[in-house]
């Protein structure tokens, strides 16, 4: 062998020492903790298994009192997501879900030649008041167990109101709200 060939054998197998050396080194510098049980901790709203209680949630006023307080204005703009899904003018065409032109009021799941899930169209004879709205936009899988709509909810009580109010001004002649 020449004396070339060994400098490049010297310095390949140099290279892969070093980068071994590296490998190891982080291996030790950033080693992962790994947990006992693989997976996430998820919350949940059971108590935990300590024996201690979770806290109550806060309770929300009445709808009544809610909306006494309510903007119309306000809740027109946080109808804004609805309208991919909705129309609101009168006489507006059913899109992914039925028009809300007179919703307050109205028969649930009443809308001529809309498609309701089955789980909607056995709620004919219940009326979208103000409880049933506020319950519904509050969380719909919850209302109305088997729902098609998508739709996650409103967390905010004060939201849920002025979206109330707004619905219920969509109307030949808006329902009067209910007095706390």
């Amino acid at each position: 062998m020449n004396i070339e060939a060994n400098k490049i054998a010297g310095a390949v197998l140099s290279t892969l020492l070093v980068v071994m050396g590296l490998n190891m080194t982080a291996g030790i510098v950033f080693a992962p903790k790994k947990p006992v049980v693989p997976g996430f901790d998820l919350p949940s709203e059971e108590a935990s298994a300590g024996g201690g209680t979770a806290a109550a949630p806060a309770a929300e006023e009445p709808i009544a009192v809610r909306l006494a307080k309510a903007d119309v204005a306000k809740g027109e703009k946080a109808t804004a997501a609805c309208k991919a899904c909705h129309t609101f003018d009168k006489g507006g065409a059913n899109k992914v879900g039925p028009h809300l032109f007179g919703v307050f009021g109205r028969n649930e799941g009443a809308v001529d030649g809309f498609g309701y899930s089955a789980a909607m169209k056995g709620r004919t004879d219940k009326t979208w008041d103000a409880d049933a709205l506020d319950h519904f936009l509050k969380s719909p899988k919850a209302y109305v167990p088997g729902t098609a709509m998508a739709f996650a909810g409103i967390a905010k009580p004060e939201t849920r109101a002025d979206v109330i109010a707004y619905l219920n001004s969509l109307a030949d002649s808006p329902q009067p709200l209910p007095k706390p």
